[in-house]
C-alpha cells in the first residue's frame, strides 16, 4: 500500500493570477497608446488623449506590480511538477528579476521625466507630486533611458512568453497551467491524504 499526499497549492493564488494577466493587459495598452500615438497630428487632442493614458495606465502597472511582490512574499509559489534543473532555476529566477525590474523602472522612468520636465503626472484624476526639479537637460535623458528599456521590454515579455511555451509542450511541465486563470477548476480540494492500493 503506498500513500500520496497531494500538494493543495496546485496553482497561484487567485489574486496573482489575476494580477499578472492584467499586468499584460495594461503593458500591452502602455506600448500600443505610445507606439500609435503618431498617427495623429502633433498638438491634437486625440494625440494628447493617447499620451495621458500612457502615463496614466503605466502607473497602474507599478501598482499591480507592487501588488504581486506583496503577494509572492505572503504566498508560496506552488510547486513546478516534475520540478526543472538547478540551473533552469538560476535563469528562472533572473529572469523574473529582470522583468520585475523592468515593469518597475519603466513607470518610475516615466514619473521622472514628467517631473523634470515640469509636466503635471496624471493619475485617474488626481496629479502626482514631481519627484525632481524642472531640469530639461535630465528631462532629455531620462527619456532616452526610458525608450531604450522599453525596446528591451519586447525582448523580455518576448522571451517569458516562449519560456512558458517552451516548458508546456517541450519540458511539458506545469509552468504555464500554475498561472492560467482557468485553471483552479482542475485543482482539486485534496483530502488529508489519499491512499492507492498498490
Amino acid at each position: 500500500m503506498n500513500t500520496l499526499r497531494q500538494d493543495a497549492r496546485t496553482v497561484f493564488h487567485p489574486l496573482s493570477i489575476a494580477t499578472h494577466w492584467a499586468t499584460l493587459v495594461l503593458l500591452a495598452a502602455v506600448y500600443a497608446l505610445i507606439e500609435f500615438k503618431g498617427i495623429f497630428p502633433k498638438g491634437s487632442d486625440a494625440r494628447e488623449a493617447m499620451k495621458h493614458w500612457h502615463f496614466v495606465l503605466g502607473l497602474t502597472v507599478f501598482g499591480f506590480v507592487a501588488l504581486r511582490l506583496l503577494l509572492r512574499a505572503a504566498v508560496p509559489a506552488p510547486a513546478i511538477v516534475p520540478a526543472p534543473a538547478a540551473w533552469q532555476q538560476r535563469v528562472a529566477t533572473a529572469m523574473h528579476v529582470a522583468l520585475y525590474a523592468f515593469l518597475l523602472a519603466m513607470p518610475l522612468l516615466g514619473w521622472l521625466t514628467l517631473s523634470a520636465k515640469s509636466t503635471p503626472v496624471p493619475f485617474f484624476g488626481w496629479e502626482l507630486p514631481a519627484l525632481l526639479a524642472p531640469d530639461k537637460e535630465l528631462a532629455r535623458s531620462l527619456k532616452e533611458v526610458h525608450e531604450a528599456i522599453a525596446t528591451l521590454g519586447y525582448a523580455l515579455v518576448g522571451v517569458h512568453a516562449a519560456a512558458a511555451l517552451f516548458h508546456h509542450y517541450v519540458m511539458r511541465d506545469n509552468t504555464l497551467v500554475l498561472m492560467l486563470p482557468w485553471a483552479r477548476r482542475w485543482a482539486r480540494k485534496p483530502a488529508p491524504s489519499t491512499l492507492i492500493e498498490g
